[in-house]
């Protein structure tokens, strides 16, 4: 036992005594490596006789661990006084100007997402949410889509995969159901927009697969057209920053609401650009569609609990990117979704430096 205790002061005097981490890595390797000489005496244990491992085992485990702790403390040390001679060396001139590093920007939609809560908060709305899976009764029946409706086909809807007998759920086709929602879980009166993603399967320079979408509910008692149209007029004007926004009301279709109407926008051409505001009929002047629109069709009120006779209501969408497009000067829906760091640098809005809606919603 002599030997291993003055191999153990040995190797403790070297390690103590060596003066870099290199120096101390080849210390390390000598005793502990795969074939250092601490390692050799462990295997030596393995065809002993337990009566000789009992008597021979403690002294070479504890030159294994005083080794060992040798080694951590030594290492400490010389790291400790390696980083002391680092910070003695080097300065750091306070003067120059720090590395901005990478900036981040707010996406073009994200930006128009604010901006629409921020106008429909000045008008009384608020935010409603709700699954972006939905069940067919939500997402279709319910406002009044029968089964034979086109947009229930399969190669308008994404239908996901459900089990023998079950009634497959859909990426939702659009906010509604969430109309639906609110309806069915709120006493009116009902003042709610409910933007999101919607998906339908479409995709060219003016459609994507996935979208961002914001609709707009009020249900309450004597509830006319006339309100949709004041909305809808001071909605615009306070997104666009006009007050020249005249609006085309046509007549249109759809299920879910009765009447119908399309909202068109009017624009002027300066130096070949469409700019939003004007007449639409006066010379250089045009009409572009924005939104969708009409009365809440007495049978969906009806699906979610209410009597129609009592309460109306008006409900109207449109595409959050389209109106990012229209607004900020884009021509192709898909460069939204491609993450290109070149157009969101030329499109993307400074977090610290959004522009923000300077004349709000008028009285």
């Amino acid at each position: 036992m002599s030997e291993i205790a003055n191999l153990k002061a040995g190797l403790i005097a070297d390690i103590a005594a060596a003066d870099t981490l290199e120096a101390l890595e080849a210390l390390r390797v000598g005793a502990m490596g795969k074939n250092g000489v601490v390692t050799g005496l462990l295997k030596t244990l393995g065809p002993m006789s337990p009566e000789d491992r009992l008597e021979k085992g403690p002294p070479i485990q504890d030159l294994r661990e005083s080794v060992a702790a040798a080694l951590a403390t030594r290492k400490a040390a010389l790291e400790q006084a390696a980083l002391d001679a680092q910070l003695a060396a080097e300065k750091i001139d306070m003067t120059l100007p720090a590395d901005p590093g990478p900036q981040g920007s707010v996406h073009p939609v994200s930006q128009v997402m604010d901006e629409l809560a921020e106008i429909f908060a000045d008008l009384g709305f608020s935010v409603a949410t709700g699954p972006e899976i939905e069940d067919q009764w939500h997402n279709f029946t319910a406002l009044n889509m029968p089964e034979t409706h086109p947009a229930r086909a399969m190669h308008d809807t994404f239908y996901l995969s459900a089990e023998d007998g079950a009634e497959p759920k859909v990426l939702r086709t659009h906010t509604s159901p969430v109309q639906i929602r609110t309806m069915m879980n709120q006493e009116p009166p009902i003042r709610i927009i409910a933007p999101g993603r919607v998906y339908r399967s479409d995709s060219d320079a003016t459609h994507t697969p996935m979208f961002h979408q914001i609709e707009g509910l009020v249900i309450d008692k004597g509830i006319t057209l006339g309100h949709l149209k004041w909305t809808l007029e001071t909605f615009l004007k306070a997104f666009f920053e006009r007050d020249d926004i005249v609006l085309r009301l046509r007549p249109s279709y759809f299920p879910f609401t009765e009447p119908s109407v399309e909202v068109d926008v009017g624009y002027m051409l300066t130096n070949g650009q469409r700019v939003i505001g004007g007449d639409g009929d006066a010379p250089g002047g045009g009409w572009l569609e924005v939104l969708g629109s009409g009365m809440v069709n007495r049978r969906v009120i009806e699906a979610c609990g209410l009597d129609p006779d009592e309460w109306q209501g008006f409900a109207f969408g449109t595409g959050v990117d389209r109106l990012a497009m229209l607004k900020y000067g884009m021509n192709d829906l898909r460069a939204f979704f491609d993450g290109d760091l070149r157009w969101l640098r030329h499109y993307g809005f400074s977090a610290l430096d959004v522009p923000t809606l300077s004349g709000g919603v008028g009285a």
